[in-house]
């Protein structure tokens, strides 16, 4: 059996291997769903944790978990799902001509030319329609920070074109599901959820910078800008500073939301959350190889169970 055999028509270079876009979904919606990511979910979840780990500290910090909760925990996962589509489709769009000169990126649909762009755009407003209709059902200060939420989201695929840190730009936006997740539960911010925010964009340099470093050279050669490129050989070192970065702001957002619950145990317990996580990224940095692409884009991707280990930590803590 030769390669062509194997690899399914139009399937892009770095989706997940058998993947169902490939395998199972309809040919005519292949293309649509490759612009969404659908084939490679990894960005879904790390969009969607953060909400999550803001609805429970939220739901920790007044103690009361009621049926509505339930909703917002489903509404934010299918809305990760629209949202990171619609965002992927945008940042496609934008970065139209520079996926083509990069290797890895060269056969998405719009380079390759399965999508025109403005069948991408369509597909793009239709995703965030729908998305919208999601966030309407939440408490109105979840809508505005929904609706504000965009202006992250519109800015990031133009960031690596004017700063070294469009890793922030993209902290921003995919930790944004902390505050909307928080106030669709209790219907304002305070301070916890604005520090779990923080905390996750520590989070976002960490794991987005291993990613950038798979096409540095690509970058460097077009001159696309990164943490990747910026750190180099210093990575490593640059690496410990945001794990310790996260690990503290996650968990001074954990200690601000459950110390008023007066129970020693629960605050134990959802505190063993940021240092499992701590421990996850640790693990990462050790098998960190900055030459070697399956291996990165490999720790890249096991960003989502890091981010999962936080939920059952605050979820047990909620029922002490």
């Amino acid at each position: 059996m030769t390669q062509a055999d194997r690899t399914p028509e139009g399937q892009v270079a770095d989706a997940v291997t058998g993947n169902w876009v490939d395998r199972r979904a309809p040919a005519w919606t292949r293309p649509y769903l490759r612009l969404s990511r659908a084939d490679r979910p990894i960005g879904t979840w790390l969009l969607l944790l953060p909400c999550w780990w803001g609805l429970l500290l939220a739901m920790l910090a007044d103690g009361q978990a009621r049926w509505e909760d339930a909703w917002i925990g489903l509404g934010c996962a299918v809305g990760a799902w629209l949202m990171r589509g619609a965002g992927c489709t945008w940042n496609d769009i934008t970065d139209r001509d520079i996926d083509g000169a990069v290797e890895r990126t060269r056969s998405r649909p719009i380079p390759s030319g399965a999508v025109s762009t403005r069948q991408a755009l369509l597909w793009m407003a239709l995703q965030a329609l729908l998305a919208c209709a999601i966030l309407l059902t939440f408490h109105r200060t979840a809508i505005a920070l929904g609706v504000l939420s965009l202006l992250p989201v519109a800015i990031y695929p133009f960031a690596k074109r004017f700063t070294w840190w469009p890793q922030i730009f993209l902290g921003l936006a995919f930790n944004w599901g902390a505050l909307l997740a928080w106030a669709a539960h209790a219907g304002s911010l305070s301070w916890p959820p604005v520090v779990l925010y923080l905390g996750g964009i520590a989070w976002t340099l960490f794991y987005d910078t291993i990613y950038a470093h798979q096409d540095r050279e690509d970058d460097a050669l077009i001159g696309v800008k990164s943490t990747a490129r910026l750190f180099g050989t210093d990575t490593p070192k640059w690496l410990r500073r945001f794990l310790v970065a996260t690990v503290a702001l996650i968990g001074l957002a954990t200690l601000g939301a459950v110390i008023g619950r007066d129970n020693p145990l629960s605050l134990l317990v959802a505190l063993a959350g940021p240092w499992a996580f701590g421990w996850h990224l640790t693990w990462q940095l050790r098998a960190l190889d900055l030459d070697d692409n399956d291996k990165l884009l490999m720790l890249f991707r096991a960003n989502r169970d890091a981010g999962l280990l936080l939920v059952p930590f605050f979820a047990c803590s909620l029922l002490l």
